[in-house]
């Protein structure tokens, strides 16, 4: 056989470059995510409580530069303006408990924890969107459950969590991911459906004018004890650019390649989190972690491996029915009338 060959074709193949360049997208999500959770954890660590003003530079970005898209195309919006208002409310709300939880917990246990959207995921989808999931599916997520409750157990002291005060770091975490789970939710929905630009741009304008309205009542007076210095600001920099490519690339990546890539490529943010906490913190990972995070990545990759491939788009598939039936039907009539006539 020659190899040689074998290889240039293989590189050569279309389906091999879209499922590499599938692969670094992920990989870019991934990384993008776990920066994230570093410089909302570095920020903390400065001593700054400011999750809602965090997240505001990246829906200001959001709003700036795919609104100015979106204007520009000059098209009315596809979905009705107030369900972009309850898509923007439940994002700040998921960042807002998820930032805030740095403030109390260690950057890995928010990460694994950061993991149970998918647990209320399924739920949401199963009431809401009238999905259905395998058994096999199910028991993923059971296992990913376990592993959480592996995290809960080392932070309540038996596994030495890092952070002042884990175990309530933890609960946030979890109702952020609740809210997580329903923006998430509201998105797929939105983007394979919809425009991806609308639906980023809209979550973005909406997610800022949310923002400012809490600001003032939750954490203005936060706000007003900081001593700004370099450091917080290129912290806070670095979370909005790294905000800005994470709600850039997901949506994207989601629709290309569906809820297994996407699900398999943020499993490894964790991994970079605790890159980030040895490295950059230099903290002692406790064993209790890296266990718990192999029983999420095995309900993970159970999950993802088990995933049907989803349900054609209903309305979409109809609508491109109705115009082929409306042409055929439209053709036999001039051709009935042109056999008429001669």
């Amino acid at each position: 056989m020659n190899w040689s060959v074998f290889n240039s074709s293989w590189w050569r193949n279309h389906e091999t470059k879209k499922t590499l360049y599938l692969l670094f997208l992920g990989q870019v999500v991934s990384f993008t995510l776990a920066l994230m959770s570093f410089t909302s954890s570095l920020i903390a660590t400065l001593g700054v409580d400011a999750p809602l003003t965090q997240s505001l530079f990246v829906y200001l970005s959001l709003g700036l530069v795919y609104g100015s898209i979106l204007l520009y195309r000059r098209q009315g919006l596809r979905v009705s303006w107030y369900w972009y208002f309850l898509l923007g409310l439940v994002d700040v709300q998921g960042n807002y408990f998820v930032n805030k939880a740095y403030q109390f917990s260690s950057i890995t246990s928010v990460q694994l924890l950061d993991c149970g959207t998918i647990a209320w995921a399924i739920v949401l989808t199963w009431i809401f969107l009238g999905t259905r999931y395998s058994l096999w599916q199910l028991f993923g997520a059971a296992i990913c459950v376990v592993g959480l409750v592996l995290v809960l157990f080392s932070d309540s002291g038996v596994g030495g969590g890092g952070g002042s005060r884990p175990l309530l770091g933890d609960t946030l975490v979890i109702v952020g991911t609740l809210f997580f789970a329903m923006s998430n939710v509201g998105e797929e929905f939105c983007v394979k459906k919809k425009d991806r630009v609308e639906v980023v741009s809209m979550i973005g304008v909406y997610g800022f004018l949310v923002t400012i309205c809490e600001i003032p009542f939750i954490e203005l007076k936060s706000l007003e004890s900081v001593s700004w210095s370099t450091n917080i600001v290129l912290a806070f920099v670095g979370y909005a650019l790294a905000g800005f490519m994470f709600y850039t690339v997901a949506p994207y990546v989601l629709k290309l390649s569906g809820a297994t890539m996407f699900n398999l490529s943020i499993l490894t943010a964790d991994m970079w989190a605790v890159i980030f906490r040895i490295f950059f913190y230099h903290q002692q990972v406790n064993w209790l972690y890296f266990l718990s995070f192999a029983v999420v990545a095995i309900g993970l990759i159970i999950y993802s491996l088990t995933e049907r491939d989803p349900d054609p788009l209903p309305s979409m598939e109809n609508g491109n029915a109705d115009v082929q039936y409306q042409v055929l039907a439209d053709e036999n009539v001039v051709t009935r009338n042109e056999s008429l006539a001669a």
